[in-house]
């Protein structure tokens, strides 16, 4: 809508929809069940990969936990149907009916099946719904399911990227791209604003997919002690030349950034237990989602037994990649065994073109026992 394309999400007000579907103003769910149908059935996604809805006739920005549609019980067709194409209705919260098709179906890591209604909005399914889904199956496997006689494929939730598992993959984007989309020529907005107030001793911090540097220059400056990992010799080539003291914007601090080329999803024994903090901006988001995991586990190595993760990730509807969206359901999975959450929150003043998109965390590594 061409109102949304004119003004950057931060002109409107938010509406969060909680991990069960349901929507909030603040920390308190909606309870009429009127504004809540029209939150809801309003909902849709900006081309960016940002959802907006309409409330009595004002633009909100939604931020949904999940994905913003958790469908909370389904009525499927007869089993005997005919047609295994038909579609299948599902319930929101607050009673709305949607119908989606069995085929647009796609599984994550956590088993949860995810979908598409027929407007393309996504949606996952409750435990309610889901338990629902296998009781009206004829059959289920770890890769299939079958209805009405028709097997379909259980896909898995993200497509393959097997190509960015190359240095040369984003060196030949450097190559291509005198300005790749992920430089913001200015350290992350959330890191500028918080390291200065967080009064930090002099700390070992680690920047994985450091690109050219930005955010390691602003650690260095700020007197820690850095090492920037990229992927890419080409990345670390730029960086050098843009924060060597005799560059432009090279100081003594920023010269004694140690820049190494390491693919961050090695097991490097060598870094193990030897940082105070991670640092993680925009290389989650670019690395093949099926190995998140990976990643995950290895800023745990790396870490000391009382450092933190401080990560900028997007949260935003864009499965296809890079960069590869994410929900902050899937982001608190993966860190919630190993980490207690100091800060986590929506970021406010991000860059233009990631506004509305961006989940700032400050975590601590936990001890397990």
């Amino acid at each position: 809508m061409s109102d949304v394309t004119a003004e950057t999400p931060d002109t409107f007000p938010s509406v969060v929809i909680d991990e069960e579907g349901f929507p909030q103003f603040g920390e308190l769910r909606v309870a009429d069940p009127a504004v809540g149908r029209e939150i809801l059935q309003n909902i849709y996604r900006h081309e960016s990969g940002v959802f907006y809805t309409r409330l009595q006739d004002q633009q909100h920005l939604v931020e949904a936990f999940d994905e913003p549609l958790v469908l909370q019980h389904l009525h499927s067709p007869p089993k005997n149907s005919e047609n295994p194409m038909a579609p299948w209705r599902g319930v929101l919260p607050f009673g709305s009916e949607v119908s989606f098709l069995l085929s647009s179906l796609r599984v994550d890591e956590w088993d949860r099946f995810h979908g598409r209604l027929e407007n393309q909005m996504p949606f996952v399914f409750s435990r309610k719904a889901q338990a629902q889904f296998f009781e009206n199956c004829d059959d289920f496997e770890d890769e299939s399911f079958t209805f009405a006689g028709h097997t379909f494929a259980a896909e898995s939730y993200w497509p393959d990227f097997s190509e960015g598992e190359q240095p040369e993959y984003w060196t030949e984007i450097y190559h291509k791209e005198q300005d790749p989309g992920w430089n913001l020529h200015a350290p992350a907005p959330a890191l500028a604003d918080v390291l200065p107030r967080l009064k930090m001793p002099k700390s070992r911090i680690l920047v994985l997919g450091c690109g050219e540097g930005e955010d390691a220059a602003f650690f260095a400056n700020a007197g820690h002690v850095v090492t920037a990992v990229d992927f890419s010799e080409e990345a670390l080539k730029r960086a050098r030349e843009k924060w060597s003291t005799g560059s432009p914007k090279g100081t003594p601090a920023t010269a004694k950034i140690q820049w190494q080329q390491a693919d961050a999803l090695d097991d490097n024994t060598e870094w193990y237990g030897s940082f105070d903090m991670i640092f993680e901006h925009t290389c989650y988001c670019a690395i093949n989602p099926s190995l998140r995991s990976t990643l995950v586990k290895n800023w745990r190595r790396y870490l000391t037994p009382q450092g933190q993760l401080m990560g900028v990730f997007f949260c935003m509807d864009r499965p296809q990649g890079p960069p590869f969206g994410g929900t902050e359901w899937e982001l608190r999975q993966r860190l919630k065994k190993d980490y207690q959450f100091l800060f986590w929150g929506r970021w406010k003043t991000s860059a233009p073109a990631r506004k509305g998109k961006e989940v700032f965390v400050l975590a601590q590594r936990m001890n397990r026992s």
